[in-house]
C-alpha cells in the first residue's frame, strides 16, 4: 500500500529541492523529468526557435541547481522555475537586440514550428494552407507584443496559470497581471484584424 502515501507533486518538488540542496545531484533529474517538457514549450512560445528554447531550458535548470539553497519550501517550485526562465528570456531578447541576426525568421532545415502539424481530417489543401497561414499570423502577432504583455498572455493562455501564479512569476500584483493580459488581448485582436484585412 506504499502508493497511498505518495507525496503530491508540490511536496515531491520541495523534497527534491531539499535533496538537491543537500548535495544529491540526481534530484535535479527528477525535477527535469517532471517540469522539463512543459518549460521547453513555454520557452518555445517565447522565442519561436527550438534550438534557443532548448538552450534556455538547460540554462534555467543550471540556475535551479546553482541557486537551490535559495528556494523556500513554502513557495511553489513551478512559480520559481518560470520566474527564472522568464528572466532568462528577458536577457536573451536584450542580447538579441544588441546582436541582430541576418534573418530572425529563418527556419532551421527539417524543423517544424508550432502549429504546423495539422490534423489529417483537414478537408482540402486550400483549407490547410489557410489554417497554417492563420496560426503563423497568430504566432507573429504574439511575438510582436512587448515583453511585458507577451509573457503574461503566454502564461495565461498556453500554460493555464492563474493570475496569482503569474503575479508570483513576474513579481507584480494580480491587478497588474489582469491589466497586462487585457491589453495584450486587445493589441493582439487589433493586429490580427489588420492582418486579416491585408491578406483578404
Amino acid at each position: 500500500m506504499e502508493h497511498m502515501s505518495d507525496p503530491t507533486p508540490h511536496a515531491q518538488d520541495v523534497l527534491d529541492m531539499q535533496r538537491l540542496a543537500g548535495g544529491h545531484d540526481a534530484a535535479l533529474n527528477a525535477l527535469m523529468e517532471r517540469h522539463g517538457q512543459r518549460l521547453f514549450h513555454y520557452l518555445l512560445r517565447q522565442v519561436q526557435s527550438e534550438a534557443e528554447a532548448n538552450d534556455l531550458a538547460q540554462e534555467t535548470f543550471v540556475k535551479v541547481y546553482l541557486n537551490c539553497t535559495k528556494f523556500r519550501a513554502e513557495s511553489k517550485f513551478s512559480t520559481w522555475l518560470y520566474a527564472i526562465a522568464t528572466n532568462l528570456v528577458r536577457t536573451h531578447y536584450r542580447w538579441k537586440g544588441r546582436h541582430p541576426e541576418v534573418s530572425l525568421d529563418a527556419h532551421e532545415e527539417g524543423q517544424q514550428s508550432i502549429g504546423e502539424v495539422l490534423p489529417d481530417t483537414a478537408s482540402s489543401p486550400h483549407e490547410m494552407m489557410i489554417a497554417e497561414e492563420r496560426s503563423e499570423q497568430v504566432r507573429r502577432a504574439i511575438q510582436a507584443l512587448p515583453e511585458d504583455l507577451r509573457t503574461p498572455l503566454i502564461l495565461a493562455e498556453y500554460e493555464n496559470l492563474s493570475q496569482a501564479e503569474i503575479a508570483g512569476i513576474l513579481n507584480c500584483t494580480r491587478k497588474t497581471v489582469e491589466m497586462r493580459i487585457y491589453h495584450a488581448r486587445q493589441t493582439l485582436r487589433k493586429t490580427l484584424v489588420e492582418l486579416m484585412d491585408v491578406s483578404a
